[in-house]
């Protein structure tokens, strides 16, 4: 299982918090690539929800990860 920023980028809008299968559901209605399903189906189904991508992708950057200054925008 691999993530990337383009893959993770079509479960932005998934309505978290989430199960496994409705994750898979939304990555199916929505035509997310086949990668992204892939990698919703190798989740281990402990029955608990996701609450966000975090959860599917630990190392998932955040605003602060990246090093602008917003002020100068």
């Amino acid at each position: 299982m691999y993530w990337t920023l383009e893959l993770a980028s079509y479960l932005e809008d998934a309505p978290w918090p989430a199960s496994k299968d409705e994750l898979i559901d939304f990555a199916m209605r929505t035509g997310a690539p086949m990668e992204v399903i892939e990698n919703l189906q190798e989740l281990e189904d402990d029955g608990e929800l996701f609450e966000a991508i975090e959860d599917i992708w630990p190392d998932y950057p955040t605003k602060d990860d990246f090093f602008f200054n917003e002020d100068e925008y």
